[in-house]
């Protein structure tokens, strides 16, 4: 059983939905930890009901991107992980910090990468004037929204959607494609290499798995 550790910054919904894979046996590991740069927020309560040690370390008591990233690395490290998972974690990591978790921290982005790296994705892809959104997860590394991507689920935009509705409709495809390849890691299906990501050992393209 792997250990995982998950950061956040909000409701801790894909925290949630890793967590109860993890329960059911459709992941082989464990959520550890829960660590958020925000105290108070949702998905901590999620974290504790579930009974799973949570922790907040606030970016706002460092003076420097460098120095909480240092204090945060120290934090996780704490937990011995196997894998490092950033569940709508709203920070931009350092490359120190990126390259000691190299190859087993993953993330999820609500764009169809590398469409719209950074923020207001939904909004962004709705002044483009485009037929379909979605959602990628990929592998962390220094470049922002940058690593390789592993997987990625679309969404029809329709005519009269809003931001909202992008969102929602986004939302439940995260909670199906990332515990999915959470259990990738787990399972040592799922390597990054120096050519990128690996299934199987097959080099996966730009758009990750199954991107027809």
């Amino acid at each position: 059983m792997k250990r995982i550790v998950v950061l956040i910054s909000g409701s801790g919904t894909n925290m949630q939905a890793i967590v109860e894979a993890c329960k059911a046996g459709r992941i082989d590991g464990e959520v550890v930890a829960v660590i958020s740069n925000k105290p108070g927020v949702a998905g901590l309560d999620k974290a504790e009901r579930a009974g799973i040690h949570t922790a907040v370390l606030s970016h706002k008591d460092f003076p420097t991107r460098d120095a909480y990233d240092v204090e945060l690395q120290k934090l996780v490290e704490e937990f011995h992980p196997d894998v490092v998972v950033l569940a709508g974690f709203m920070r931009i990591l350092t490359a120190a910090f990126a390259e000691h978790f190299h190859g087993r921290m993953l993330n999820i982005h609500p764009s169809l990468l590398p469409k719209y790296r950074g923020i207001n994705t939904h909004q962004r892809a709705l002044d483009s004037g485009d037929k379909e959104h979605g959602v990628s997860v990929h592998f962390v590394t220094e470049e922002l929204d940058g690593g390789p991507v592993i997987l990625q689920a679309r969404v029809p935009v329709f005519a009269g959607d809003d931001a909202d509705d992008l969102q929602q409709r986004v939302h439940a495809q995260e909670h199906r494609i990332y515990p999915l390849v959470v259990q990738w890691l787990c399972s040592g299906r799922l390597k990054l290499t120096a050519k990128g990501a690996e299934l199987d050992g097959t080099l996966l393209g730009p758009q990750g798995y199954a991107a027809d």
